[in-house]
């Protein structure tokens, strides 16, 4: 491809692309760019936000340039304070080595992990003398860093930040000055980080990075971000089944948004779909079941999209729940059992508060008995039917 057709391909789907030119002149240069993303491993799993910028990456990829993924095992310490309004609890290097473990598995469904460059920040900033921290900070002024939107609404509201907060700006920008990168990647709540990268590089008298946003997804909640922690989010390691079933309980309108960011449908696209629903030629539902399919062909596999979208119009449509995902109970328990546990041992939950929260928005049955009290009790028995939400259904196998 021309440089002019390499630009076009790339900026589909982004929200922004800095400096005006910049991606230009790298790609001029004829030779593969070092193209980094960095992941913080502040949760065991990865979900379709994630995937957003995988994507992204994937097509830099096929383009045949180098892809370099960083993993955050250094500033996973911190935590990006990133859209945070109090400093975020520390994790443990347990929690961080436990939770990298699953980082390659679910990279390696979008990327070609053999072609991946795969670093730890921890191999030069667990490195850094006294001298060089010195240096580093001296690179930049605090009015600089509490220009960053999450910093000034915190000062504001006389939320305190930690010094140490103030680092990781520094930090994710420095590693792009160690890995000398042409092109880093990130979603938009990364700007300013992405930007200090661009920043410190000419400081150390490098050629600067170009950056690359891309947009946030919203979670299955329609309102924050795709978040593990939200419980709003479709992870990359969950089953075909269960991310069908959570693709198709998302809002008929946040269903657009999914066409344009997950699977990059054109607007001219979108418009007639929205157009055939408005005049009553489509149904939303089967535009839903095309999109669940479409992306779970995409980031799963084909085979898996066609197993789990047959599994969901035989639960939902026919109800037929000799179809529900079997869950066989360890030996040893209750009869009755506190709904909580129940719903503990199925996986549906992770947490007392969740439960109530299910069960508190009238989400919880039991063969077809609504649970409405959170202290509860229920007897179960081989082939019971507990559902969660609008599309999760559970059988007692």
């Amino acid at each position: 491809m021309t440089v002019k057709e390499q630009v076009e391909q790339i900026k589909t789907g982004t929200e922004q692309i800095l400096p005006e030119g910049g991606l230009e002149k790298k790609l001029a240069k004829k030779d593969p760019l070092r193209v980094k993303l960095g992941l913080d491993p502040t949760a065991p799993d990865l979900h379709l936000g994630h995937a957003v910028v995988l994507s992204k990456l994937k097509q830099l990829q096929d383009m045949g340039h180098d892809i370099i993924f960083l993993i955050g095992d250094f500033t996973a310490r911190i935590g990006d304070p990133t859209g945070k309004s109090k400093t975020r609890p520390a994790l443990t290097e347990k929690e961080i080595e436990r939770n990298m473990k699953t980082y390659f598995d679910q990279v390696g469904k979008i990327l070609d992990p053999n072609k991946v460059i795969i670093h730890y920040n921890s191999e030069w900033l667990d490195k850094l003398s006294s001298k060089d921290m010195v240096k580093l900070c001296g690179q930049t002024t605090l009015a600089r860093l509490i220009e960053r939107e999450d910093f000034a609404k915190r000062l504001k509201t006389n939320q305190p930040i930690g010094f140490h907060e103030l680092l990781y700006p520094l930090f994710q920008g420095y590693d792009s000055v160690e890995l000398k990168a042409d092109i880093e990647l990130g979603g938009t709540d990364q700007t300013f980080n992405l930007l200090m990268g661009r920043f410190l590089q000419e400081q150390y008298g490098q050629e600067p990075q170009v950056i690359i946003t891309m947009p946030l997804l919203e979670g299955v909640d329609g309102v924050e971000k795709m978040s593990k922690s939200l419980g709003n989010a479709i992870g990359l390691n969950e089953s075909a089944e269960q991310a069908f079933g959570k693709l198709m309980s998302i809002s008929d309108k946040l269903m657009w948004r999914y066409f344009k960011v997950l699977l990059q449908e054109n607007t001219a696209a979108i418009s007639a779909m929205e157009e055939g629903v408005a005049a009553g030629n489509i149904h939303p539902m089967a535009l839903k079941k095309q999109m669940a399919h479409q992306i779970i062909s995409r980031f799963w596999n084909p085979k898996e999209a066609d197993a789990a979208q047959k599994q969901f119009e035989a639960l939902f449509e026919k109800k037929d729940y000799s179809q529900a995902q079997p869950v066989e109970l360890p030996k040893g328990t209750p009869h009755p059992i506190w709904i909580v546990d129940l719903l503990k041992l199925l996986g549906a939950i992770k947490s007392s508060s969740e439960a109530k929260r299910l069960i508190e928005a009238k989400a919880v049955s039991l063969n077809d008995t609504l649970i409405d009290d959170f202290k509860a009790k229920v007897a179960w028995k081989k082939g019971t039917i507990i559902k969660v939400g609008k599309h999760r259904i559970y059988r007692i196998s």
